[in-house]
């Protein structure tokens, strides 16, 4: 099969099996710290006649789609029109399929009118994917977001409110090799996550990666990466401080490439074995020093 797809390709690790449907290449942002996706890629919105082009390709070449992820960066940043037009022919080509997702961030999520928001949730959106990363606002703008811990709040809370599931992703080891910032990091992210109470919950762990502006801190000290027993242990605050309601479960995932420990269940059902879990990790160091990071 001929391979149309601009590299490097990203998508989350639930969207394994979805066809990848590049509508914009690279991120709108592309300035945090930690990041490398799209550093090589210059941010375009690919036209609707090459979308329709490759949704044709696709549905030459394979007979059934189950789902489909609309790529690269905070693809909900395209404009409502155009999205509308790419969702309705997806439904044309694609009438089998049983979810579109998308990459979106607090900035695409600000941006569209509640009833925006609901058309497009109508014409096929199910599930949208938005990085916190951090529930503190100095946390935030030390790595250069772009974004606010209160805009999030919103945004989510918009999609929430007109039918859209939500994945949200946050990073453990963000605040640094720093007891105080670490806690005040774990404990405002809990709470955010809580004032949002999305469907999905992605934990990752901050993996500095060469040629980002956090490894060149890093090189000069000015950032002091935290070590895996500080990162576990903050993974540990932060569900401890997850109060989520049995009418509103969480489905919560720590199983990325990043992470030194794969954790998975659903809160608060799950809560007390999940914690117990970390603990064990925590009360044998031996143990800490032999944990991989998983691969998927």
């Amino acid at each position: 099969m001929y391979d149309i797809y601009d590299y490097p390709l990203y998508r989350p690790p639930s969207e394994a099996h979805s066809l990848i449907l590049q509508i914009t290449l690279g991120c709108s942002h592309n300035k945090c710290t930690f990041c490398k996706m799209y550093k090589d890629k210059k941010f375009r919105i690919k036209t609707l006649d090459e979308i329709k082009e490759e949704i044709d390709f696709f549905r030459a070449q394979i007979k059934y789609v189950r789902r489909i992820f609309l790529a690269d960066g905070d693809a909900l940043i395209i404009k409502t029109s155009t999205l509308l037009e790419i969702l309705n022919y997806l439904n044309e080509k694609f009438p089998e399929k049983e979810r579109v997702s998308i990459y979106a961030s607090p900035k695409s999520l600000m941006l569209k009118t509640p009833e925006e928001l609901r058309t497009l949730k109508e014409t096929g959106i199910e599930l949208v994917y938005i990085g916190l990363e951090s529930g503190d606002n100095e946390v935030l703008t030390n790595v250069n977001k772009g974004s606010t811990v209160e805009n999030f709040i919103v945004g989510v809370k918009k999609a929430k409110e007109v039918g859209f599931q939500t994945s949200i992703t946050v990073i453990a080891g963000l605040a640094g090799k720093n007891k105080d910032a670490s806690k005040k990091h774990a404990l405002k992210t809990a709470y955010a996550i809580q004032e949002v109470s999305p469907t999905y919950l992605g934990i990752l762990c901050l993996n500095i990666l060469p040629n980002t502006i956090l490894a060149k801190q890093a090189e000069k000290g000015k950032f002091i990466e935290a070590s895996s027993y500080e990162i576990i242990n903050e993974i540990k605050i932060m569900i401890e401080n997850l109060n989520i309601s049995k009418n509103s479960p969480l489905i919560l995932r720590a199983n990325h490439i990043s992470n030194y420990l794969n954790l998975q269940g659903t809160l608060p059902e799950d809560k007390e074995k999940i914690l117990s879990n970390i603990n064990y990790v925590l009360k044998n160091n031996n143990v800490i020093e032999r944990v991989q990071r998983n691969s998927l």
